[in-house]
């Protein structure tokens, strides 16, 4: 299950400083709006210990942790939605994505320019959440106005269901609600699927503060984030990504240690990361054995044979069983062979829920 998550906020926010220390790639970072015009893409491995565990169990000839994509997307600026600085173009790259990262400024610094005069988080969060709600309305107006009498008209049941659907989106992002905080049912929300509304993604506000308080934890600003994200149920993270960056120039031997003088228990990235599976509902099976083992992302309350299915769509088409075992149990006994012999290796059907840390063998003819 491929994960994409888009890097948004307003010009000097600290995206492309925080896109550098996620990738280690050296996109331009500079004191001006636009540094970043195309959206940069990379690929990030998401840390695990479990998967070490089963490596050094193994010594499997391939190791293979599932992976986070982040999309460096240029930045907002009031009236993006009216084709104001990059407008639409960067808009459509958010479409694509899971989840949002707003990287929302809440450090203090003469010496770079805010594009709005001041430091204001919730003003900054405002400006980027009104120009992504007009953009959801444009489609919105536009799908109503090319279905709405046809379907008055053919009473039709399913272009009913739209045309409500959209009407209910309308009402809301009038009224400047996200999609995300509106109650849908379960046919309406997979009705919108079709749309890729980017008010209805899931977002995290990454509160960028100076390397002090990321040690702390917080700041007034930062308060001021929690505050507003807690109202429509929104993670938020707490980092430096200045200081983010230094730590990924460094050995992970030399990174651990420098932590620890500094006081930071785990970096901001990894919180980052956590956050999105968090937020998402995302959690991780494993497949083990000498030849590989692999870490797989999964939706919570996915079954045994669509979770075979990111494998292959062969296991799923195919799925006959799932011989299974705990990463707890395993780490436990020691061995496949104890965790046999202690009665915690499991065979289950296709109606089985799996579960975080599940260590699978699937069994499937086609």
């Amino acid at each position: 299950m491929s994960l994409k998550a888009g890097i948004v906020g307003l010009p000097n926010v600290g995206k492309s400083t925080l896109f550098n220390a996620i990738t280690k790639k050296n996109i331009l970072a500079a004191n001006y709006p636009f540094a970043t015009i195309e959206p940069n893409v990379g690929v990030v491995t998401v840390p695990d210990t479990r998967l070490e565990f089963l490596e050094n169990l193994y010594t499997p000839d391939s190791l293979v942790p599932t992976t986070y994509e982040f999309i460096d997307i240029a930045g907002l600026v009031k009236g993006a939605s009216n084709g104001e600085g990059l407008g639409n173009k960067f808009l459509s790259h958010i479409r694509e994505v899971d989840a949002i990262v707003e990287v929302v400024r809440c450090f203090e610094n003469a010496d770079i320019t805010h594009v709005e005069g001041n430091v204001d988080p919730i003003r900054d969060i405002e400006i980027i959440n009104v120009e992504l709600i007009m953009s959801d309305l444009e489609i919105v107006q536009n799908r109503i106005s090319k279905i709405g009498k046809k379907a008055d008209m053919t009473k039709d049941k399913k272009e009913l269901l739209e045309i409500n659907t959209l009407k209910k989106c309308k009402e809301n992002l009038e009224k400047n609600i996200a999609l995300r905080n509106v109650v849908f049912t379960e046919e309406e929300l997979e009705l919108l699927k079709n749309f890729s509304f980017i008010t209805l993604k899931k977002i995290i506000y990454a509160a960028n503060v100076n390397e002090e308080d990321a040690i702390v934890g917080t700041n007034k600003y930062v308060e001021l984030v929690r505050d507003y994200a807690s109202k429509e149920s929104s993670g938020v993270v707490v980092l430096c990504a200045k200081l983010e960056s230094e730590l990924s120039e460094l050995e992970e031997s030399d990174k651990k240690n420098f932590m620890e003088e500094i006081g930071l228990s785990s970096s901001g990235l990894d919180k980052l990361i956590f956050e999105t599976y968090n937020l998402l509902g995302l959690a991780t099976f494993f497949t083990a054995g000498p030849k590989e083992c692999r870490a797989w992302t999964f939706k919570k309350g996915m079954k045994a044979p669509a979770c075979a299915g990111i494998i292959h769509s062969d296991f799923e088409r195919g799925f006959i069983r799932c011989e299974t075992m705990s990463f707890n149990d395993l780490e436990t006994y020691g061995t496949e062979l104890k965790v046999k012999e202690a009665g915690k290796m499991r065979l289950e059907g296709k109606d089985y829920i799996m579960q975080d840390g599940d260590i699978c063998y699937f069994r499937f003819n086609v």
